[in-house]
This record gives C-alpha cells, sequence and structure tokens, in this order.
C-alpha cells in the first residue's frame, strides 16, 4: 500500500468497513510508515475536535473570527 492509498483507505479503516486483507495492508503500512501514522492521528484529533464543535447549542462564535469566514462557512453548508 502507498501512502496516497492509505489516504484513500482511511475513513474506510476508521469506521471499519475494510475487508479483511485491505485492513491488513492498512495496518501493515501504518507500521512502517511514520507521516501515515501521524497522519492518521492528526485525522483522528480533527474529527474529534469537530464533534465537539457542535456540543454546545448555544455557543457564540468568538469576536476574533473574521465575520466573511463565519459567512463562507454557513453558505457552505448543506441544506
Amino acid at each position: 500500500m502507498t501512502c496516497r492509498e492509505f489516504a484513500d483507505f482511511i475513513l474506510d479503516y476508521l469506521s471499519g468497513e475494510l475487508s479483511t486483507e485491505s485492513r491488513a495492508a492498512f495496518e501493515s503500512h501504518l507500521s512502517v510508515c511514520i507521516n501515515c501514522r501521524r497522519y492518521l492521528t492528526s485525522y483522528q484529533e480533527t474529527v474529534t475536535l469537530g464533534k465537539r464543535a457542535f456540543e454546545d447549542d448555544d455557543a457564540t462564535v468568538p469576536s476574533e473570527v473574521p465575520e466573511e469566514l463565519v459567512k463562507a462557512i454557513l453558505a457552505a453548508r448543506p441544506r
């Protein structure tokens, strides 16, 4: 498995949807590639932080966040 393939399979790996053979190849690559281990850790932390961002329905946007960014995020939301 290459690093590019690793990135393509990361979501399926984390959701437990890889075949036994693909999971073994994924984990084998993970055992020898420090960059992909770092990427996986970063990916998992990003997902965790993203989920936490929606825990408080009453939270306000900090004043230092640019209004243009808020508008862009709201415009990009699925309807």
